[in-house]
């Protein structure tokens, strides 16, 4: 007869979902939506009895999905009477494409741009402010989908710990990707790439390392050869277009991440057009501001996004 226990369906434990979101005060919904791309899935956290004050549109971390830990920054901003939207990017959790394979972030971006722009653009929503959320590699789709879209379409951006800039010992070998280069695009999708160690790089707590490493849906192999090779061209990319950012920001970041840099974060404040622009860094904190770190460093990054998003819908809201 067997022993092992059973992992409970969700990382709050056995709790039927409605319950559980009635119980935060939150309506969820999952979808899924078609795309030339394919079809991704979808969810939303609703505040049940507060007027939306604006949408918020997020995109998780790389090996990650809309679910289990991540959502817990979405039922937050719900709870503060934000309308979140948010889409497993391709490859991950429960969308189409190959598992955790970002060869081409810029489609990536635009597939999950496609959902945002058509809740965006509803008549539910139209009228009211809308932001941009990212983190970690997130981060990066998402300043690649403020890039792809026209202007006057987000009020602001927020990001959490973005991969702007790889830190050295994370980065991968140039000799090794030039090699799988020689073999014009044949090894792009080989998971073959060293991990580096990234989830103990990122989460500070060993209890919730433990209840992140239990989601069903993270990617857990080694990074894919096509992934790295993108990551690289993507950050540097990035960092050579940081003055096109011309709208209100929040960019947080741990001075202890060590899969992400926070000179990225650092950069984008110094290099950005933005009148409107706030940095905030946190002595000590790893990457997972919100999901990895003790109860009492997460509530401090979060009351940080609360300050700065409620000041933004009060100061732009009726423009």
């Amino acid at each position: 007869m067997s022993t092992e226990t059973q992992a409970p369906p969700n990382f709050w434990g056995d709790m039927p979902e409605d319950e559980y979101y009635a119980s935060q005060g939150v309506r969820n919904t999952k979808s899924y939506f078609d795309t030339p791309n394919g079809k991704i899935f979808t969810q939303s956290w609703i505040p049940l009895d507060l007027p939306i004050k604006a949408t918020v549109f997020m995109t998780h971390g790389y090996g990650s999905d809309t679910g289990w830990l991540f959502q817990k920054i979405c039922i937050s901003f719900a709870t503060w009477g934000y309308a979140v939207y948010a889409a497993d990017v391709l490859g991950h959790g429960r969308s189409d494409g190959i598992r955790a394979y970002l060869g081409d972030m810029e489609k990536i971006a635009a597939t999950s741009l496609s959902f945002f722009r058509s809740v965006r653009q509803s008549e539910e929503y139209r009228h009211l402010p809308a932001f941009l959320f990212g983190e970690s590699m997130g981060g990066a789709a998402t300043m690649l989908m403020y890039f792809q879209s026209e202007p006057n379409t987000w009020t602001g951006l927020i990001f959490s710990a973005p991969l702007f800039m790889i830190p050295e010992e994370m980065r991968p070998s140039k000799v090794r990707l030039f090699l799988y280069g020689l073999m014009f695009g044949m090894a792009d999708t080989w998971a073959s790439m060293p991990d580096n160690k990234i989830v103990g790089k990122a989460i500070k707590d060993p209890e919730k390392l433990k209840i992140i490493a239990a989601n069903p849906r993270r990617y857990r192999g080694n990074p894919r050869v096509g992934t790295m090779r993108e990551l690289v061209r993507v950050t540097e990319y990035i960092q050579n277009n940081f003055s096109k950012v011309t709208i209100p920001f929040l960019t947080v970041h741990g001075t202890a991440d060590g899969a992400a840099s926070y000179e990225g974060s650092k950069l984008l404040y110094e290099n950005a057009s933005s009148v409107d622009k706030t940095l905030k860094l946190y002595d000590g904190m790893y990457h997972s501001l919100i999901q990895g770190e003790p109860d009492e460093n997460s509530e401090r990054v979060l009351g940080d996004m609360r300050e700065w998003i409620d000041a933004r819908v009060e100061k732009y809201g009726s423009l």
